[in-house]
């Protein structure tokens, strides 16, 4: 699917939920006032502007319905586009040069990867299978780790990730680092990318 740039935040959010049966759910949005930004949760210190949850039922809210997604984005057109993990898929969340040291490593072993975003907070968060969380502990222990070692974050069930085009106020957009295509639809269990992940992580320390 790829991105146009340009592109509506409501076509893509409809596109996320129709070819990709992604779970989509609208957050907050930036507004202008006085010539600066900020987000419509009305925090001026907000850590996440523009790029968070609007209500605290998101959960529920969130829907795989490219009608409902429709609807949703047709009301709020400036909205965050957010994806819940622990659905169709979990994320491993790791520091952005650890991100590019593993993507390069799993292209040498030819590890299957999925779509991996990469964040204006310098960080890439790379899809797998969902239950990543359950696993990923006794994962590193096997590889000599411990979870509290690494800055390795799965994200499951009561997580979310923000999706591009999504800004973060001033800092920039949310950006693929690989594209969802249609080579990628099928996610990799967290047990084939772990090694290079944790290696990364390890060297990045």
């Amino acid at each position: 699917m790829p991105q146009q740039r340009g592109e509506p935040l409501l076509e893509t959010a409809v596109r996320y939920a129709e070819e990709r049966h992604w779970d989509v759910f609208p957050g907050t949005w930036l507004e202008t006032a006085g010539g600066v930004q900020r987000c419509s949760c009305g925090d001026p210190v907000c850590a996440a502007p523009g790029a968070h949850p609007a209500h605290g039922d998101w959960a529920t809210r969130a829907t795989g319905s490219a009608t409902a997604v429709r609807r949703m984005w047709q009301e709020r057109p400036t909205a965050s586009i957010l994806l819940p993990t622990g659905r169709t898929f979990d994320a491993m969340s790791v520091p952005e040069t650890t991100g590019f040291l593993a993507l390069a490593r799993m292209e040498r072993m030819g590890a299957a990867l999925g779509p991996v975003i990469l964040t204006p907070e310098r960080r890439m968060q790379f899809f797998v299978l969902p239950g990543a969380c359950v696993k990923v502990p006794g994962l590193l222990r096997r590889l000599g780790w411990s979870s509290a070692s690494l800055d390795l974050v799965p994200l499951g069930e009561g997580a979310y990730v923000a999706a591009p085009p999504t800004r973060y106020g001033s800092r920039g957009a949310v950006q693929w680092a690989c594209r969802p295509t249609p080579a990628n639809r099928w996610l990799p269990d967290v047990e084939e990318l772990i090694s290079p992940l944790a290696y990364a992580c390890g060297r990045d320390r």
